[in-house]
């Protein structure tokens, strides 16, 4: 006999059961289907263990240029082994913890591939053994990811070319390495990387790094990096078939009207993510993956990666939530992604929501701007973190907040403050009435909305 379900997710990761406990909150008999382990790409591959790494890299590189606070550390070293011990412990803890959330919420958790029958019933083939069961849900939740994607010629092995996915399992580092792209995933990479005192090289085939944020901001990356000693090589259209691999890689770019060679011990490539939607019997359905949470099969549902749109996993998350509420017969405001903060964890930070300043006007907006530098915020300077700003873009008239974008210390923690601004249709003026404590790195926010209207204190 089938075992019934108000819903199953088909896929574990932060999108699939963060949806499931909304579920079992709401009373919905649930089950997951997840191949691999409950916290997906998010927390085993992706967000957690690259932010283990992240700060290990920062603590390592404040601890070489510890005499600038007048604290003098003569012997410091790195132990990549015990780096890689401590993202594993904290994996580990949080996995515990998403398990543990399973059992509360009573929702069952099966370890099997999942397919779609054509009878919208739910095959799982359990992992590590032949047997089959059929799950029969009254509504099917795809939330299956993405994974990295690769350029033909550029397929990951296991010595010279990685993925994120590889790069995060490295036992050693390299002395060098070539990054190709210059995206979230890329700089993230490349601060990491510089941080940890290798030799960084990333080719982008844009114009500019970053090339989703606003100029201000990629300008200022790109400065900054540059600075901490990273080569970035802008519009550049990496030739895979010149790949060399022996002593290390080689692998040509054509670059200012030439071919042009670069040279390291590794290269990444950070190119994009793909959705994780084969094996799945999508053929079985009239279901067409994108851009929608609803299918055209209107018991089947879609979020995170495998939709396409902002891949994040906190967007993942909030889907999957409206996902279920819509099931449960409630009716969820829809997402709107220009609500969404979206943050790089590089050193120094980005941080972003809503439009760009390019964006703006090309959507007919008249603009104006405030922006304020961290080097006038008190905190920013006992920090050591000076470099940076936050630059808010505002209707003219209204002078209501279309966006707001930042590059400095902790700017990741810091712009849910605009996040929220957003979300009220608030003006600059709101903001800066806002009274932001002193001395805090949230100062240079309230500093930027003033100088929307040429009243900053501290310029």
């Amino acid at each position: 006999m089938n075992q019934q379900y108000d819903v199953v997710i088909i896929g574990g990761g932060t999108g699939g059961y963060v949806a499931a406990i909304r579920a079992s909150q709401l009373g919905l008999k649930t089950a997951v289907v997840e191949q691999g382990k409950l916290g997906g790409t998010c927390l085993h591959a992706g967000c957690i263990p690259s932010k283990a790494l992240l700060r290990s890299a920062e603590v390592y590189s404040n601890a070489k240029n510890a005499d600038k606070f007048g604290v003098i550390a003569p012997e410091v070293g790195l132990d990549f082994s015990k780096v890689q011990a401590r993202k594993e412990e904290i994996t580990e803890r949080l996995y515990k913890g998403v398990q543990h959330l399973m059992k509360k919420g009573k929702i069952d958790v099966l370890e099997g591939k999942g397919s779609i029958l054509q009878s919208k019933d739910v095959l799982v083939r359990l992992n590590n053994d032949e047997r089959e069961t059929i799950l029969n849900p009254r509504n099917i939740l795809i939330a299956t990811g993405s994974r990295p994607r690769t350029l033909p010629g550029l397929e990951a092995d296991s010595e010279y070319v990685m993925t994120s996915d590889e790069a995060l399992q490295m036992k050693e580092l390299p002395n060098s390495i070539i990054i190709v792209g210059g995206g979230v995933i890329g700089i993230e990479w490349a601060s990491m990387l510089i941080d940890f005192g290798l030799e960084v090289t990333v080719i982008e085939y844009a114009e500019r790094i970053l090339p989703t944020e606003d100029k201000d901001i990629s300008k200022e990356v790109q400065r900054l990096m540059k600075k901490k000693g990273v080569k970035i090589v802008t519009g550049a259209k990496v030739l895979p078939e010149s790949l060399e691999k022996g002593d290390g890689v080689s692998i040509k770019a054509e670059y200012k009207g030439k071919d042009t060679t670069f040279s390291a011990e590794k290269l990444l490539v950070s190119v994009g993510r793909l959705a994780n939607i084969e094996g799945i019997y999508l053929e079985n359905t009239k279901v067409e993956v994108e851009r929608v949470i609803q299918t055209n099969e209107p018991n089947i549902y879609a979020i995170g990666d495998v939709i396409g749109g902002l891949q994040l996993a906190h967007v993942a998350s909030h889907e999957g939530i409206i996902a279920i509420e819509h099931m449960a017969g409630e009716n969820p405001l829809p997402l709107d992604q220009s609500l969404v903060s979206k943050c790089i964890y590089s050193n120094p930070e980005v941080a972003s929501v809503g439009l760009t300043e390019e964006d703006a006007r090309e959507k007919g907006y008249q603009v104006k701007t405030g922006k304020f530098s961290f080097r006038a915020i008190g905190k920013a300077l006992v920090f050591g973190e000076s470099d940076g700003f936050v630059k808010l873009v505002v209707e003219e008239e209204s002078c209501k907040l279309l966006g707001a974008h930042m590059v400095g210390p902790h700017v990741t923690d810091m712009i849910s403050e605009a996040g929220l601004a957003r979300v009220l249709n608030a003006t600059a003026m709101d903001i800066a009435h806002t009274i932001h404590p002193h001395p805090t790195l949230a100062e240079a926010i309230g500093e930027a909305a003033l100088a929307v209207y040429d009243k900053e204190i501290h310029a």
